[in-house]
């Protein structure tokens, strides 16, 4: 392996992009384990079609074509939200039909609010100031569509940082608040569309706690 390939290697590896990677791949897990009528279609079919998308974001990151690997990387996320959008129909309608025992009926619950936390940390992390390519030509975060604590730190402060950028874990910091407490919590929001993603994934997030609420009150 040349000098070169070594460094390349290293840099892929460490690329603050992988967290968003992960994301991707648990979400994939997580509807693999749903049952095939809660499903979009086939679920082998739907799952390839993410693997697809994925592997073509990834490669045109690698390549250095941040344009083809944005429009990549957001309609990966598209066909993602789609799916979980349906599941999440099919659970309500399986609920209220009484079509899924009850352990499914909750395991795919839970599932789909974990799958809904990750879908929109990566849909903030996809979208916010420009995204991540042009976030890290950026020497500093300074404006976007959230406004961070780092963000309005003096300088001087002793937790004032002037190269602070955020990362895919505080998008999923982010996104966790929304769905747990049906706001953003420390993270004021400025941008419409980021208030409207937040709006549709507090929706989400209350529709299957309500699922899950309306079951144990029934088995109660």
């Amino acid at each position: 392996m040349t000098t070169d390939s070594k460094h390349a290697g290293r840099a892929l590896r460490s690329d603050p992009r992988w967290p968003a990677v992960l994301a991707v791949l648990a979400i994939t897990a997580l509807y693999w384990t749903l049952p095939e009528s809660l499903t979009l279609g086939p679920t082998w079919v739907f799952l390839a079609v993410i693997g697809v998308l994925l592997v073509a974001a990834l490669v045109f990151h690698i390549k250095g074509n941040p344009k083809l690997n944005f429009l990549s990387g957001t309609a990966l996320l598209s066909v993602i939200t789609a799916g979980v959008a349906w599941s999440l129909g099919e659970l309500v309608n399986g609920l209220l039909q009484k079509l899924l025992p009850p352990r499914e009926l909750l395991r795919s619950a839970l599932a789909l609010w974990i799958a809904n936390v990750l879908v929109f940390a990566s849909w903030y992390w996809r979208m916010d100031a420009g995204g991540p390519h042009a976030r890290d030509l950026r020497r500093s975060h300074t404006e976007g569509a959230f406004l961070f604590p780092q963000m309005t730190m003096q300088p001087g402060s002793p937790l004032a940082d002037s190269n602070w950028k955020p990362g895919f874990i505080d998008y999923l910091f982010l996104a966790f608040n929304t769905s747990t407490a049906f706001s953003p919590t420390d993270v004021p929001v400025l941008s419409r569309w980021a208030k409207v993603l937040m709006m549709v994934q507090s929706c989400i997030s209350l529709s299957t706690i309500a699922i899950l609420a309306a079951r144990a009150i029934n088995i109660l």
